[in-house]
């Protein structure tokens, strides 16, 4: 599947980045695969997108009466606060580190994913679906939201 979403993503990328996560740096190399052209900065690795903390996270996700982060915050507000700050913090360094209009994709896992967002944003988005994405822009030093759809 990763293969098949990485010939469907548009060109340009300057990076792709991985969590760490396995499964994570394996999905990066296979969107590379499958996109069929260079990405100057090949697959990078960048911890800072992995929690040091995932076990507070499986247990808010099996506690939570739902997957979004304001289900996880009724569960574990520090958590989703602690984490969206820092996971923030490795998104927007990600910014600071492209050229104007450069571009990222970042491959991680959900919640952590979200908490990214939320902590660069302050927006709360739903769960990204297997295979989707959230674009995230920044235009003028405010960062705005674009969805992406999941096409199977």
């Amino acid at each position: 599947m990763a293969v098949e979403i990485g010939r469907r993503l548009p060109g340009g990328y300057d990076v792709l980045i991985s969590s760490g996560a396995q499964r994570a740096t394996q999905t990066a190399a296979c969107f590379l695969a499958g996109m069929g052209r260079a990405v100057t900065a090949g697959v990078i690795v960048n911890s800072g997108f992995r929690s040091k903390v995932e076990d507070r996270w499986f247990a808010a996700a099996r506690n939570a009466q739902g997957k979004d982060l304001n289900a996880f915050r009724k569960v574990d507000a520090d958590l989703v606060d602690q984490e969206a700050t820092l996971l923030g913090a490795a998104l927007k360094s990600v910014f600071e580190s492209l050229h104007e209009k450069g571009s990222a994709l970042v491959v991680g896992h959900s919640p952590t994913t979200e908490a990214a967002v939320f902590g660069l944003t302050g927006v709360v988005v739903e769960p990204v679906a297997k295979g989707g994405g959230i674009r995230v822009v920044e235009e003028e030093g405010r960062y705005k939201l674009e969805a992406l759809p999941v096409d199977r």
